[in-house]
């Protein structure tokens, strides 16, 4: 960060956690001129709520900076909680970081920062790098990555959040600063307790800030959706049993389903026009491919032809590798503007490949691109 060449003038995304209040004592140290932002996205409990912004107004008085707070909880109840509701009603199972992060955090935290202070740039705590076009050495790639930005995995691998960031823009990446990027997570906790920062010893938020503010993401959608009763069946359609909403069940799921059998099942499908759960034994569990949409290419450019790539189709998965196929663009996709699609054929067949989670390609450490997971190709 001492090193950095350009303008040294940032806001830092504040959540009032570990992650992004070392964030922003790292950069005071390094002689950055630092504000803290912080987007006020629910009301109640939980570090996207009022415990997290007195704590990020604390870091910000502790380091001397100032502390700005934006209510984007409309925005928030728009692009997320009302996604999600309509995601699961259906039968899908949506992943929101990716979502927030494009569309209710970085570009506008991006837009509010250059628009109110004159500030270009924005600092978060994500596991994860970022090397500039311009940068002096760029990674191999499978396709055309002259003049893109790269996003890379944070070197922690088991902290890395470079799957949640797939979805960001050329313009967007740009202009993020990602001090952990370089660090583990027991580095930061050892500098973060060195500094003396008082949220040094926080605890873990979890994942999805919604469970952590309802108590658990089961208690979230009761909150919103009410109980359906429908039919637990088998491939064939033999009915095992029932369920009180199709929100309840993930696929690839095991435990707590409620029916019995003379062999362990696994949810294989979430049938939303018949509110049912279809489930199989493991062995008809697995996809030997899928049908991505809505890609974002990042690190390279939209390839023409197919292309080796590294895939992970959930955020703990181990990358696996597959072969990806442009598709042509859908009528739905040109009218959402996300003109690209693919088809992925794993090397080896893969478990728990769900619609609405992200399947996101790897080149090594370099996010090629990502996309949302739609149906069995």
């Amino acid at each position: 960060m001492r090193d950095w060449p350009g303008e040294r003038r940032v806001a830092v995304g504040l959540s009032g956690g570990v992650d992004s209040s070392l964030t922003a004592a790292l950069l005071v140290a390094a002689g950055w001129q630092v504000e803290g932002l912080t987007l006020w996205l629910m009301s109640g409990k939980g570090s996207c709520c009022a415990e997290g912004l007195v704590d990020a107004a604390g870091i910000c008085e502790q380091l001397g900076v100032p502390h700005h707070v934006v209510d984007s909880r409309a925005r928030f109840q728009e692009q997320i909680v009302d996604f999600l509701v309509e995601g699961y009603r259906d039968g899908i199972t949506p992943l929101p970081c990716s979502r927030c992060n494009r569309a209710v955090k970085f570009a506008p935290m991006l837009d509010w920062a250059e628009a109110e202070r004159g500030i270009g740039r924005i600092a978060t705590g994500h596991y994860a790098r970022v090397r500039p076009a311009d940068a002096a050495q760029s990674l191999p790639l499978p396709g055309d990555g002259a003049g893109r930005h790269q996003l890379l995995r944070g070197l922690d691998g088991h902290k890395d959040q470079s799957y949640f960031l797939y979805d960001l823009p050329q313009a967007v990446l740009g202009r993020l600063v990602f001090p952990l990027g370089e660090l583990t997570k027991e580095a930061t906790r050892a500098e973060a307790a060195r500094l003396g920062l008082r949220t040094a010893e926080k605890p873990e938020s979890q994942d999805l800030c919604l469970a952590e503010h309802h108590g658990s993401m089961r208690q979230f959608l009761d909150a919103y959706l009410p109980p359906r009763q429908g039919e637990i069946v088998l491939v064939d359609g033999t009915v095992l049993g029932d369920h009180d909403g199709l929100e309840h069940f993930t696929i690839g799921q095991r435990k707590g389903l409620g029916v019995a059998w003379n062999e362990p099942l696994h949810v294989v499908r979430l049938d939303g026009a018949m509110n049912r759960v279809v489930v199989a034994p493991r062995r008809e569990a697995t996809r030997r491919a899928c049908e991505v949409g809505a890609i974002n290419w990042v690190s390279m450019a939209p390839p023409g032809e197919a292309i080796d790539v590294e895939v992970q189709v959930r955020y703990r998965s181990t990358p696996e590798r597959a072969l990806l196929t442009p598709l042509p663009a859908t009528e739905a996709d040109r009218a959402a503007e996300r003109p690209h699609r693919a088809r992925l054929d794993f090397a080896e067949p893969q478990f728990s490949v769900a619609p609405g989670q992200a399947a996101v390609f790897y080149a090594g450490e370099a996010v090629l691109g990502g996309g949302l997971i739609q149906a069995d190709a």
